[in-house]
């Protein structure tokens, strides 16, 4: 089929390196000229390589290579800066959001609350090599942190809740699932209505095994990669014959 035809194409200019991460592909009425076919076959095609996470579309600016994505490991509680850092990345935060408020129905069972409880609300919108990637909002459990909203939360929870109050993130439940893109949400990643997106729900605990907050982010699906290594016990084996 010719989408595929045109898929394979532009993923072998990609693949060596003639486009590359970061470049603006051509317009798609050039595009479509080049490959001499429809807008319509050549969005099938674009479609295609960005639900395999080889670019990426940015609202009223075209479609773009994928960076590498970040690699996220569900067994450190390292927190984005530290992590992106390491990775020879360049890490940025915004903070769009901060009050304390009544727990929604959502979170109220995430945290083992009541909906008359409290928590603070805190939004960020985390950047990657100035590419917006993620948006982070955390609920935060007030009794473990008085007047957090005071400090600077802009860049690290971790980092406030160690250095201001002693605590430290030591255990995090992960769930992570293929979600879309919409609304706020869409617009603070530049990302069109209806994106492929990656959805990670974290409850977090500290050192005395308190509960004392989640996280829901969701992240443009070409920008993270889930990777972690699992040591299986030897003590116990199964024969599959």
């Amino acid at each position: 089929m010719q989408y595929l035809k045109i898929k394979d194409a532009i993923n072998q200019q990609i693949t060596m390196g003639l486009l590359l991460p970061g470049n603006k592909l051509p317009a798609e009425r050039k595009l479509a000229e080049a490959f001499n076919t429809t807008r319509i076959t050549l969005r099938e095609s674009l479609a295609l390589l960005e639900s395999e996470g080889k670019i990426y579309r940015e609202d009223r600016r075209g479609w773009f290579v994928s960076p590498p994505a970040l690699i996220y490991d569900p067994n450190y509680t390292t927190e984005f800066p530290t992590m992106a850092i390491a990775q020879g990345r360049q890490p940025r935060s915004e903070l769009l959001s901060a009050q304390q408020q009544l727990a929604n129905p959502r979170i109220a069972a995430l945290l083992n609350i009541t909906e008359k409880d409290s928590v603070y609300r805190i939004e960020r919108l985390r950047f990657l090599d100035e590419r917006p990637v993620v948006v982070v909002t955390n609920y935060v459990l007030p009794a473990f942190f008085p007047d957090l909203l005071k400090h600077d939360i802009t860049h690290s929870l971790t980092v406030t809740y160690r250095e201001q109050y002693q605590r430290i993130y030591t255990k995090t439940r992960f769930r992570i699932s293929t979600t879309s893109l919409n609304g706020d949400t869409a617009s603070a990643l530049r990302a069109t209505t209806g994106s492929p997106a990656m959805f990670v729900e974290r409850l977090n605990f500290d050192q005395y095994d308190n509960l004392i907050d989640c996280d829901l982010e969701y992240w443009r699906h070409d920008a993270i990669c889930i990777e972690s290594l699992a040591t299986l016990s030897s003590a116990v084996s199964h024969k599959i014959v």
